[in-house]
């Protein structure tokens, strides 16, 4: 009777409290909130591994390219490195071409014994060079009889000359030479033109003809 008496003094004595399930919603919340962290670290783990390995990867691409650059560059300074003295050298040859041509144009050396046999010492000597040259990846650029190539010849006068097909190279005023297949300097040439006819001459040249 008085377990009966207290029951219906207290209706709410068997029902569960709001504290309790309050507490356990907030059980709840904390753990999904962990779970949900432990997920983030787990990708952002994941994140950092590919970064990691891009940046690996860029770092040893980087690398490689250093290494051929400075393959490059070594194998340049052994083909090259010259070039500067190669190109000083050739007024060796230069100098001699003007010291011949300034003794055949000497009147009072023409047709003497002197004058041929120094000019015979100056083209030993000179083949001696372009030998030297040949040697060490220095060549002379072939030139005469073909077409201008701007790559190897620099054009400096232009001769009238039926006989070849305009652009032909017909006179070399100096000599041009290749470092390996590097130009040193190019080739100073004189190439050929179509003869230009005056109008009136042609004229008059049909008229004699009729």
């Amino acid at each position: 009777m008085e377990k009966e008496e207290n029951l219906k003094q207290d209706p709410t004595a068997h029902e569960p409290s709001n504290e309790n399930n309050e507490a356990e919603n907030q059980t709840n919340v904390n753990q999904g909130n962990q779970e949900n962290t432990e997920e983030k670290k787990e990708l952002s783990l994941e994140d950092k591994i590919i970064e990691l390995e891009d940046k690996l990867a860029r770092t040893f691409a980087e690398m490689e390219n250093q290494r051929r650059r400075f393959e490059k560059e070594k194998d340049d300074a052994l083909d090259y490195g010259g070039f500067a003295f190669a190109k000083e050298a050739l007024n060796l040859i230069d100098n001699l071409v003007r010291s011949k041509l300034i003794l055949e144009s000497d009147e009072a050396l023409k047709n003497t014994e002197a004058l041929k046999k120094t000019l015979e010492h100056f083209d030993i000597i000179n083949k001696d060079l372009i030998s030297i040259f040949t040697k060490n990846n220095i060549k002379p650029i072939d030139c005469l009889n073909k077409k201008l190539d701007p790559n190897l010849h620099q054009a400096m006068m232009e001769i009238e000359d039926d006989q070849k097909e305009p652009g032909t190279i017909v006179q070399e005023i100096q000599k041009g030479f290749l470092i390996k297949d590097r130009l040193l300097r190019p080739s100073l040439v004189g190439v050929s033109k179509k003869v230009v006819k005056n109008e009136k001459i042609e004229e008059n040249e049909g008229k004699l003809d009729k």
